[in-house]
């Protein structure tokens, strides 16, 4: 049996504790929490798991196979490192950590540890991303064109990550999990309507060498919530509702293709409407995928579908985003895996 410790018992902790507590082939020994409001809850909740105070008792208990970090991502980095020196496996709430520089050295330090460093990336484990995976292999959509992504509410302002830090990291690893290229560049631009600086509307633009362009509207300042992607095929095109309870995948079999009269100088565009059908979706519950996933990848040595490599990819689009929103929504080039550093366009 994996014995597991979760470090951070706030907003998401609750969730992992849960899932983790009901899957097979692991233990939750222990949940540290700085909050004794908080640990009481836990107690009352789940009797037989340990509550602690301080972190560091987990990181230094030796029958502790692997820790659950889910804390402020700027704590992420010095807490993983820990585990890992310790020998421990990790699993590091999104995002992975607040620079690409941070996850390069953990996902080195796990390599040579021999140990798993995974990201808890939660919708990979939909039915909703997993279906959209099997049409984009089967070749459905045909070839990719676009993702318009709307991940938007009345949301909690952050204070030390902009809303695209917040909000944005799900729906890029939905991309770089459907997409199998390497973007090219970003542009982000966002407002602050705050003292502090942080932006809470922002608009982040990734682009890549084939052509296809993927947008990302992120706010915490909308009266309503959504939650709603859109990917473009030249065969067909998916409309993807996460707040839908049952139908959260509609497959349009619409498209167009089109002819250039040189003479006219003019592009002719013939529109093609067909049917829609609505896919049916595993209904299991994602974050319990996920615990699974890391449990087994622990006892089998495998590598997990929210791998340390996917978070990293995330952490670099991220941190691209907030270089191109220093500079007014500049173009920022993307580095190839060799070359880690940003560059100027």
């Amino acid at each position: 049996m994996v014995k597991i410790g979760v470090i951070g018992y706030g907003y998401w902790g609750p969730n992992l504790v849960r899932n983790f507590f009901g899957t097979p082939g692991c233990i939750v020994k222990s949940v540290s929490d700085s909050r004794h409001e908080r640990l009481e809850q836990l107690r009352k909740i789940f009797p037989s798991i340990e509550g602690i105070l301080d972190a560091e008792e987990i990181l230094k208990d030796s029958s502790i196979d692997a820790v659950v970090i889910a804390t402020p991502v700027s704590t992420h980095f010095k807490l993983a490192r820990k585990a890992l020196e310790k020998g421990k496996h990790v699993l590091l709430e999104k995002p992975m950590t607040s620079s690409v520089e941070e996850a390069e050295i953990l996902i080195d330090l796990a390599k040579q540890k021999n140990l798993l460093l995974m990201v808890d990336h939660t919708f990979l484990y939909t039915g909703a991303v997993q279906k959209m995976k099997k049409l984009i292999e089967n070749q459905e959509l045909g070839s990719i064109k676009y993702l318009d992504s709307t991940r938007i509410n009345l949301g909690l302002f952050q204070s030390d990550i902009n809303v695209l830090w917040d909000l944005a990291p799900h729906d890029l690893s939905i991309l770089s999990y459907l997409v199998d290229e390497e973007p090219y560049s970003v542009n982000a631009k966002g407002v602050t309507h705050t003292e502090n600086g942080i932006e809470n509307i922002a608009y982040l633009t990734v682009n890549f060498l084939s052509g296809l362009i993927a947008h990302f509207n992120c706010s915490w300042t909308s009266p309503v919530k959504v939650r709603m992607m859109l990917i473009g095929g030249d065969k067909k095109m998916i409309l993807y509702n996460d707040l839908e309870p049952t139908e959260k995948i509609k497959v349009y079999d619409t498209g167009y293709s089109h002819t250039s009269d040189m003479e006219r100088q003019q592009v002719m565009v013939d529109y093609r409407t067909g049917d829609i059908h609505v896919p049916k979706l595993d209904t299991t519950e994602a974050l319990a995928g996920m615990a699974k996933d890391f449990i087994n990848c622990i006892r089998e040595k495998k590598q997990p579908l929210s791998s340390s490599k996917l978070g990293l990819e995330v952490v670099r689009l991220l941190e691209a985003s907030s270089k191109s929103l220093e500079r007014q929504g500049q173009e920022v080039i993307l580095s190839t895996v060799d070359q880690p550093a940003l560059t100027e366009s």
